[in-house]
């Protein structure tokens, strides 16, 4: 795979990892991104949305992208600053996609079905998040709590 697309020297890469496309990596590979997030203090106070927004996007890169085929990878970096936050990315070894065309699970017979939330919890989650490489990589970017911030409930 091919370098990511953001200035290392702006940022200080923190974890590094490619792995099989196999479900049973999902919770090894989070919880070591927990780790470092915990680690770092980049996203103090937000572990939970970090958590579940990198465990849908590497979810979908496994089941969608690399069509749970344990021979593809994904791969995973996160990238630190104190000032600005934690970025994720997430890629995946498959064709790609085009995110516009995902229904919302907000509208009609979508909101019965049992599955297809995943990036909509990604959006709602994370400060920011784009596609690139056609659909095979996410960028997902959450901001640092300002020091005055309420507790999160």
């Amino acid at each position: 795979m091919d370098e990511f697309e953001f200035d290392r020297d702006d940022l200080s890469v923190t974890f590094d990892r490619t792995f099989p496309a196999d479900p049973a990596q999902i919770n090894p590979v989070v919880e070591a991104i927990m780790h470092v997030v915990s680690e770092t203090g980049c996203a103090y106070g937000q572990d939970f949305e970090v958590e579940t927004a990198l465990r849908e996007a590497i979810a979908n890169a496994i089941k969608h992208g690399c069509h749970g085929d344990a021979t593809k990878t994904v791969r995973c970096i996160v990238a630190c600053d104190q000032a600005r936050g934690m970025l994720l990315v997430v890629r995946d070894s498959g064709h790609g996609f085009d995110p516009d065309t995902v229904p919302s699970p907000l509208m009609g017979e979508n909101v019965f079905r049992s599955h297809g939330r995943g990036i909509y919890l990604i959006n709602q989650l994370m400060d920011e998040v784009k596609y690139t490489r056609g659909g095979t990589e996410i960028h997902m970017r959450k901001h640092p709590k300002p020091a005055d911030a309420p507790p999160a409930e």
